[in-house]
């Protein structure tokens, strides 16, 4: 397993998740998300305690938690992509006394952009799998190709959703982004184009 410690930021609907599946597959790193690092380790105590008391009653994770747990997560890996985290500053101040990094990519896509690929998600109810209207369709309109499903769209994607979304973004995350462009530590990568084209941008910076 590679050693590299890999920081994707992005706005929802950037790709974070898809590029930071494939760059986790190309380098042999730990892909870690703060999601899937909470789902693993939900009955582990903290002096908070455990991530399951609060996803249980449906309340958000406190940061004092979260960040125990992402902790957790990237001691575990010796090289690792994380995703979804740090979501503000006092989370990136955290993460500053942990880890080291030795990338920080932000994915950068114009909000209506963002909103077309957003709004234009279509899952499936019964396996999960994701579609769009545009960029990937099924091959019958509105059916699931792995399950014959009908697709829906997810209530947290209509347009105006979506677009508030994104103002909580900007409000809350992106000074994160402000703070690695101040550190001289931020590389902006253009997030328009296919995957394969996103994919390259930010493969080339790591093989250099």
């Amino acid at each position: 397993m590679s050693d590299e410690h890999v920081l994707l930021l992005g706005p929802p609907g950037a790709g974070k998740g898809t590029q930071s599946k494939r760059l986790a597959t190309e380098f042999d790193l730990e892909h870690v998300t703060t999601g899937d690092a909470l789902r693993a380790n939900k009955h582990v105590e903290t002096e908070h305690g455990t991530p399951a008391s609060f996803m249980d009653a449906g309340e958000l994770v406190p940061d004092p938690v979260v960040n125990e747990i992402v902790k957790t997560a990237l001691e575990d890996a010796d090289g690792y992509v994380l995703d979804g985290y740090p979501r503000n500053l006092s989370q990136v101040e955290y993460l500053d006394s942990v880890t080291d990094l030795d990338y920080v990519f932000y994915l950068a896509v114009p909000e209506d952009e963002l909103v077309n690929r957003l709004t234009g998600r279509r899952v499936c109810p019964d396996c999960g799998a994701n579609y769009h209207v545009e960029f990937n369709q099924p091959e019958e309109e509105g059916v699931c190709d792995e399950c014959g499903a009908d697709l829906v769209q997810r209530d947290d994607d209509t347009e105006e959703t979506v677009r508030e979304r994104l103002r909580v973004y900007h409000e809350n995350t992106e000074p994160v982004v402000e703070h690695y462009r101040e550190k001289g530590t931020l590389v902006e990568v253009e997030g328009e184009g296919t995957p394969d084209d996103v994919f390259e941008r930010i493969a080339s910076e790591v093989r250099d």
